[in-house]
């Protein structure tokens, strides 16, 4: 990890900033540069979904660790910082706030945070002194906080500054009007899981079984003609044994595994529609004028 310089700094523009955990904070729109010291002080950072809220950064202890720019404050302190349009410039009271979000220290003597680094070779007026390269006035001594100027037409004419826009801090007669779009898309997220589990239970299957066996049954037959040959064969009187075997069903029981039926999962996509609102604004223009020609 090592600490940045100016000119590392101000190359980092559009380079991603991440926080002291490592968590991508958002990209770096632009680099502040302090009003007196001409030292990069405040990094404007796009944090939104689609980058469309900007947040300020100091840049004080701003480390660089593989080619990342690092500041050591968490993701969201950052994203919760107070919401201030960057303009070109900031005033004491916001960077007093900004301060005080960070828990940082901040002196009253401090002079307003410049423009960004491409614009500051053009100065204007600040509540400390005028601000732009090295915190060089455009008009009035250095540390005066007003101009021989009175009125934007004045300036206009002797070549000062003529306006102050989103289009740059110097700009023509025309005022850009502006209005925020609510931009709204979607991301992925794991809503849960399902699984499919095999396991065993067992069933009591009771079936009936027709078994047979064989039982003794003793015939008796008198002694006639057709059969006093078989019967008067042999001795007289003796002793003798006839033996008969008998025979009986068991019942033999064997399981065996069948396949009955393949369970899968697999996914539906349904669509639903949610309702996103949140609060945009816009810009009105109101024309201040006396005499024939205003309109």
């Amino acid at each position: 990890m090592s600490t940045l310089q100016k000119e590392d700094l101000l190359q980092k523009r559009g380079d991603d900033l991440y926080d002291q955990s490592g968590d991508k904070i958002g990209k770096v729109e632009e680099i502040y540069l302090d009003a007196e010291t001409g030292a990069p002080e405040w990094a404007l950072v796009n944090t939104g979904l689609f980058g469309t809220k900007s947040t300020f950064v100091p840049l004080r202890d701003a480390t660089e660790e593989g080619g990342s720019l690092r500041v050591p404050y968490e993701k969201a302190q950052v994203k919760d910082a107070p919401k201030i349009d960057p303009d070109g410039e900031l005033s004491q009271q916001q960077e007093a706030e900004l301060y005080q979000h960070y828990g940082l220290e901040y002196s009253e003597s401090r002079s307003d945070s410049g423009l960004p680094e491409g614009g500051a070779g053009t100065g204007t007026t600040g509540d400390a002194g005028t601000t732009g390269g090295a915190g060089t006035g455009t008009t009035g001594g250095a540390g005066g906080t007003g101009s021989d100027f009175d009125t934007d037409t004045d300036r206009s004419e002797a070549g000062g500054t003529v306006g102050h826009d989103t289009s740059g801090p110097t700009t023509d007669q025309a005022m850009t009007r502006s209005e925020e779009e609510l931009q709204v898309g979607t991301t992925q997220r794991e809503s849960g899981r399902a699984r499919l589990r095999k396991y065993v239970v067992e069933d009591e299957v009771t079936q009936t079984v027709p078994v047979q066996r064989e039982e003794v049954r003793v015939e008796r037959e008198p002694i006639t003609d057709a059969n006093a040959g078989e019967a008067m064969d042999g001795p007289a009187i003796s002793d003798e044994e006839h033996e008969v075997v008998l025979h009986e069903e068991e019942v033999v029981a064997e399981k065996r595994a069948v396949p009955k039926e393949r369970i899968r999962l697999d996914k539906d996509t349904v669509t639903d529609e949610q309702q996103v609102s949140d609060t945009v604004r816009k810009e009105e223009i109101d024309v201040d004028g006396e005499g024939r020609g205003t309109r």
